[in-house]
């Protein structure tokens, strides 16, 4: 039964990237406050695993990290759940002129174990494993696809984001603003379609790779600075959000601070 409902939303999660994929990069691809966490996660990946290594790519959506990366030098795997999303990824990496570095895969988190390649760096950006619904059996197939010393570095949806909480509180909102304390899968919209997300601390995200992988260090993303939704807030005070970045830049890695945020950037090496 619980093998069953699983299924079942994984297929809802699937058919609600599939329905945004055409249009996915339109105000994403254009929102400063996405582009600002994308980029700590490139210079993240850059930094602890050498230019021209084997790169898994774990829900690649339109493939915007895998072209980075194969510009940087990388051969990356690029992997996800979503059908239209690799169709984005293939076609982006063919006008790029990169597809000897991309290949893209219709492979969902929960499927890793079809994979037989070993990489020497897997990443994750904006929550695709917030959608896998047994976050152990994916820090168990991460082992098996990394090698020795091999580095994870996620970002992932944390359970405390301050923004969020206020935003929509002071609206009346506060189911909404409640979501992120949901235990187990909570169900969010996403143009008429739902997403089923599980939602971490980043200790407690790290619990299930514990095992297999060291902890070398997380930090928060956009615990002052806004979350990506409130971009047009961002747009009006320009400068003034930019001085609450670089609070985010200097103090998201400190300890409670780093508890905190939209997303959380955590990074582990294989053992």
């Amino acid at each position: 039964m619980e093998a069953s409902l699983n299924d079942a939303q994984l297929l809802d999660t699937q058919r609600a990237f599939d329905s945004v994929a055409a249009d996915y990069d339109g105000p994403r691809g254009n929102n400063e406050l996405i582009q600002r966490m994308r980029t700590t996660l490139w210079d993240t990946v850059c930094h602890e695993v050498p230019a021209g290594s084997q790169l898994l790519d774990i829900g690649c959506g339109t493939g915007l990290d895998a072209l980075e990366f194969a510009h940087r030098g990388y051969q990356v795997v690029a992997t996800d759940w979503s059908p239209a999303m690799v169709g984005r990824t293939r076609s982006r990496a063919a006008v790029a002129g990169v597809e000897s570095n991309v290949v893209a895969m219709h492979l969902g988190v929960q499927q890793l174990d079809q994979l037989q390649e070993s990489f020497d760096g897997i990443y994750s950006n904006f929550g695709p494993l917030n959608c896998a619904p047994d976050l152990a059996a994916v820090a168990e197939q991460c082992a098996r696809l990394l090698k020795p010393g091999g580095k994870l570095v996620f970002s992932a949806m944390g359970r405390i984001c301050p923004w969020e909480l206020g935003h929509y509180a002071l609206r009346g909102r506060f189911r909404r603003a409640s979501v992120r304390g949901t235990r187990g899968p909570a169900a969010v919209g996403m143009n008429k379609h739902t997403i089923w997300t599980y939602y971490y601390l980043p200790r407690e995200f790290y619990r299930a790779f514990a095992g297999q992988f060291s902890l070398e260090s997380y930090r928060a993303l956009s615990l002052f600075m806004p979350p990506p939704y409130l971009v047009d807030r961002y747009r009006r005070r320009q400068h003034w959000y930019e001085r609450l970045g670089r609070l985010d830049d200097k103090l998201g890695a400190f300890p409670l601070l780093r508890d905190m945020g939209d997303h959380f950037l955590i990074v582990m090496r294989r053992r």
